[in-house]
């Protein structure tokens, strides 16, 4: 009984070390940059500042499959699969385009422009410039999966409709937090506006 305890006390203590690390990091990872032209409580209208982005498209088979083979490209690229070798500090949020084919993209920390980037070892990696934009915010907790995805999309649309605010057919999903964060976990759900 008293290996029994003395095992479950070592893996408590090691999962709040590992709860305090992922709460500790974040606070070190640079974020893409906004500010919020007005909250309507449910969600805010943003103004995103441009940003260079890694990107990859993959195909659409739900957010588990497409998020993970999406984040084991990008992610290689960061942690070394380049021609430099180079590791590249990670930011947040990740950002998957909700379309038929999605597209995965991981914010470049802003002191690199499109020049200093390494070359991908993969080659369908791609660099996007995306310009300022007024987008369209709705936050949710715990963890994303399609039936949260679609709901806050669905919701979203109804609150933009009810305040007659124009928008694109650019839905995005953001994801902070690493798969192994359990507290504090955010996700948004954005959609351009006209």
């Amino acid at each position: 009984m008293k290996i029994f305890i003395a095992v479950v006390a070592l893996l408590v203590i090691a999962f709040i070390a590992v709860q305090y690390f992922g709460i500790r990091s974040q606070k070190d990872i640079e974020t893409y940059k906004y500010e919020v032209i007005k909250n309507y409580g449910e969600f805010e209208v943003r103004q995103y500042a441009p940003a260079l982005f890694t990107s990859v498209q993959i195909d659409n088979n739900g957010y588990s499959d497409a998020s993970s083979n999406g984040f084991s490209i990008l992610g290689g690229y960061i942690f070394g699969a380049n021609e430099g070798k180079e590791k590249i500090a990670m930011t947040s949020p990740v950002t998957m385009s909700m379309e038929e084919k999605m597209t995965m993209m991981f914010m470049v920390p802003s002191k690199y422009s499109v020049d200093d980037l390494p070359k991908p070892e993969n080659g369908n990696i791609e660099f996007k410039q995306i310009p300022s934009r007024k987008m369209a915010a709705i936050t949710f907790g715990g963890w994303a999966n399609d039936d949260k995805i679609s709901q806050h999309k669905q919701q979203l649309i109804e609150l933009l409709q009810k305040e007659n605010i124009p928008f694109t057919d650019n839905f995005y999903f953001y994801g902070y937090n690493a798969p192994y964060e359990v507290f504090n976990r955010k996700n948004e759900v954005v959609i351009e506006l006209q």
